[in-house]
């Protein structure tokens, strides 16, 4: 589209087509480079996160500097084809998408946005807002809309979610860089109002943000697209005393999803009625996490102390999960586990060991009202509001029940058997 549009200020669009294949070729040149750079010092050398991120950095802005040399707008064919090189070929040991994408961010906001606010003055506003909002206005309104309903053709998702879909398009980060790349270019070519692109755009980012950011909450209610602020658990673990506890959780209201590593453990979780998460779980952690989606808080209560010591070090990458595990028999048991700061459930006296002998001696997970209070020989494992967020006992911190609330508890032998609750989670 930029050299298309630069075509009209040449006598002919065979000139054009002409620079537009040079362009490519140069930009093609220097992908090839970059990445038969970035395959010596990924696989080769095998760069951590760190480091990987900073080459990966200084690789596409070097290629792209140096592109941009041999031709203004090649650097940017460069580093968009390094970027579909990188995501396609098999193999490429890139480094965690998370650190990549912060270090990325954090230079972009603090270099390009920054840079385009100062470059766009209030007299280069002169006489365009208004056209701007009705620009903003076909964006929001007809173009988003129309985009996504043709991408969420034959797709599962419902109609609330398709029309939220078709609410949600703030501009930022690339409609900032087109147009601080591509707007300094035409204006110098003199293509009649190239000096109106980046001020347009600037207003078109404001309005954008500021339209979807205060109505995103307020739309996604009204189409019912919203998540319960019911806490989703995922309880790691498929001994019977954890699965007695996934079934109170579940009969308390909460939807509960559980993960196991053996065949058997998960075959009697799905007996249980249970929902079980497929795949495995580290893959699941180190893989963007993309099987947690939903899920806010991870219960880590296998029979292995180091395990869950080093599942919870994954896992706590992600701050919208909170991430709990079992203390380990004894503080020095393990090679993970006693150098692991991560939170552990439960009292200081109730570790992984002390739970299952006491299970077995005969000891039930009931549930039952807060009003009544805790009665006496019994443990407080979690409280659950009414609202349905479930706060965990943990060796440095006990909740405190309030009326409404409803406790799980560990009770001795006998107490609360022929409960409703109880015959849920012993059955």
């Amino acid at each position: 589209m930029f050299h298309a549009v630069l075509a009209s200020t040449h006598p002919g669009p065979a000139y054009q087509l002409a620079q537009f294949l040079i362009s490519v070729a140069i930009g093609v040149a220097g992908a090839v480079a970059g990445v038969a750079l970035l395959w010596l010092a990924l696989r080769k050398l095998d760069l951590g996160e760190v480091l990987g991120t900073t080459t990966q950095l200084a690789a596409v802005v070097g290629v792209a500097a140096v592109c941009d040399i041999a031709r203004d707008d090649a650097g940017l064919i460069a580093a968009v084809l390094m970027g579909l090189a990188l995501a396609n070929i098999r193999g490429f040991d890139i480094p965690a998408r998370r650190p990549f994408f912060e270090t990325l961010v954090q230079l972009i906001i603090g270099v390009l946005f920054v840079s385009i606010s100062a470059t766009v003055t209030p007299a280069s506003l002169n006489h365009l807002v208004l056209p701007t909002l009705g620009l903003v206005a076909i964006l929001v309104l007809v173009t988003r809309p129309l985009v996504a309903f043709l991408a969420t053709v034959r797709t599962d998702l419902t109609r609330g979610e398709r029309r939220f879909t078709g609410w949600m398009a703030p501009r930022g980060i690339v409609a900032a860089a087109t147009a601080s790349t591509f707007g300094t270019q035409l204006a110098a070519h003199h293509v009649g109002g190239a000096a109106k692109i980046l001020p347009v755009t600037f207003l078109v980012i404001v309005a954008t943000v500021a339209i979807y950011g205060l109505t995103a909450v307020p739309v996604a209610r009204r189409l019912h697209v919203t998540r319960p602020a019911r806490t989703r658990p995922l309880l790691v673990g498929g001994d019977a005393w954890v699965i007695a506890l996934a079934r109170a959780l579940h009969s308390a209201g909460l939807e509960v999803v559980m993960w196991a590593g053996s065949d058997d453990q998960r075959e009697q979780i799905t007996q249980a009625g249970l929902e079980l998460m497929p795949g495995e779980l580290l893959a699941a952690a180190t893989g963007e996490g993309a099987e947690l989606e939903g899920i806010t808080m991870v219960l880590l209560l296998t029979d292995e102390d180091d395990f869950n010591a080093l599942a919870s070090t994954l896992l706590a990458a992600n701050p919208d999960t909170r991430v709990y595990r079992l203390a380990p028999r004894h503080p020095t048991h393990g090679v993970v586990a006693p150098f692991s700061s991560s939170g552990t459930v439960f009292a200081p006296t109730l570790t992984r060991e002390n739970v299952w002998d006491r299970y077995n001696a005969g000891s039930r997970i009931t549930t039952q009202s807060a009003n009544g209070g805790i009665p006496p020989g019994t443990d407080l494992l979690f409280l659950i509001t009414p609202e349905g967020a479930l706060h965990p006992a943990t060796t440095s911190r006990r909740p405190t029940p309030q009326p409404g609330d409803t406790l799980v508890l560990l009770s001795p032998p006998g107490v609360g058997r022929g409960s409703p609750a109880e015959s849920r989670v012993s059955t």
